[in-house]
């Protein structure tokens, strides 16, 4: 249940909360230009870096938890020791613990990060992370899945790289509703009038949402934001939507109180080795493809070794270990041979699993959405927050 245990930790709150507490304080954001934010890097002379992540989110050994096989083998290969910290449990409460020591110009202590790409968006935006050296990563040039490869915020990926990524789409218990969902539309049908939730972080569900009424989320605009709300309110109104949830989808969708939901791929792997009556779908319109991605902080002391572990993690025999760890959508996408010539017919399996390595015909489906820019939040949050009832 490691995905699973992993999603449960995310509260959703939307990009707006870190911002709103600087503003609290009085402090402004404040941006870093490129020639500011190296810092001598000593990975020469000191063979180390500090990698901090999300529980949950690496592969462990079977007899001993904090033992991560994939990371011991990059020590081994590179001689560089790896501080591996799990601290980072909310995408906003990461942003608030560094941003003072960014926005002031000073190391984090953190030599590399994974937040969500639309957290990544403000971090890129603000000049608060360095970009990469792609000589330094011929398996991330090579490797890295072409639909990652040019995020909005980030063209041409030279500040982020993804770690793992994942799909929100539409999962539903195809036994007890009684017929398959194919179109976001078939939410609003009346027989889940009262059994059908969302997500209520705005950033997790307006993507989904806003593809079910034909919007190209790759250029929204506010009209498909608004025609989106509008839709919601009268669904609210109705009681159509039964609730408007974080990870707790998992515990009504698997008690049989809810019969569709907004849900993250990772999970519904792990709903389904339980009940395999549960279907995930990427509807005909559309369903957003997300990643958590890899950065490197301004005047990190060691970034030529975080260069050298994100490569690592693009070979494909090391993708496809962590693959079969974490569950989610794999960004290598030439680990799945690796993972289909395995012996083990479990690992094996895997290979043909479309919520790790998505079918040539659901990978037409899958968009990411542009950002939110700063101008546009405060007024969409307030919208859909007093819709979700945040």
């Amino acid at each position: 249940m490691k995905s699973l245990s992993r999603r449960s930790l995310l509260r959703a709150l939307g990009a707006g909360a870190g911002a709103a507490a600087l503003a609290g304080c009085g402090v402004p954001a404040a941006y870093v230009g490129p020639g500011d934010r190296a810092a001598v890097d000593r990975s020469g002379g000191e063979k180390r870096l500090v990698f901090a992540n999300w529980p949950l989110y690496i592969d462990t050994d079977d007899h001993d938890a904090q033992r991560r096989p994939t990371l011991e083998d990059f020590e081994k290969r590179s001689g560089i020791s790896v501080k591996y910290t799990e601290e980072i449990n909310d995408n906003d409460e990461f942003f608030g613990k560094v941003s003072p020591a960014l926005m002031n110009h000073q190391d984090t202590g953190r030599d590399l990060v994974v937040v969500s790409d639309w957290m990544c968006a403000r971090y890129v935006h603000l000049g608060w992370v360095q970009e990469m050296d792609r000589s330094r990563q011929p398996h991330v040039s090579r490797y890295l899945d072409p639909l990652l490869r040019k995020p909005p915020f980030d063209p041409g990926r030279k500040h982020t790289v993804p770690w793992q990524s994942g799909i929100t789409g539409i999962a539903y218990n195809r036994k007890k509703l009684g017929r398959e969902i194919r179109h976001t539309s078939e939410l609003w049908k009346d027989d889940l009038r009262g059994r059908v939730t969302l997500l209520a972080g705005l950033d997790e569900a307006f993507c989904l949402l806003m593809q079910g009424n034909g919007a190209d989320v790759t250029r929204w605009t506010a009209d498909d934001f608004h025609t989106m709300t509008d839709q919601l309110r009268g669904l609210v109104r109705k009681r159509h939507i039964r609730r408007f949830t974080g990870n707790d989808y998992i515990k009504d969708l698997s008690s049989g109180d809810v019969l569709a939901c907004q849900a993250y791929s990772g999970d519904v792997i792990q709903l389904q080795a339980d009940n395999p009556d549960i279907a995930f779908v990427v509807p005909e319109e559309g369903a957003e493809l997300w990643a958590e991605s890899l950065m490197i902080p301004n005047l990190a002391r060691h970034k030529r070794n975080a260069e050298d572990l994100i490569d690592h993690y693009y070979r494909p025999e090391v993708a496809a270990r962590l693959a079969t760890a974490v569950n989610y959508v794999c960004p290598v996408p030439a680990a799945r041979d690796v993972l289909a010539s395995a012996k083990d017919q479990e690992l094996a399996e895997l290979a043909e699993n479309p919520l790790i390595f998505p079918s040539d015909d659901m990978r037409k489906r899958l968009a990411t959405a542009r950002d939110m820019t700063s101008k546009e939040r405060p007024g969409f949050t307030k919208e859909w927050n007093e819709i979700v009832g945040l």
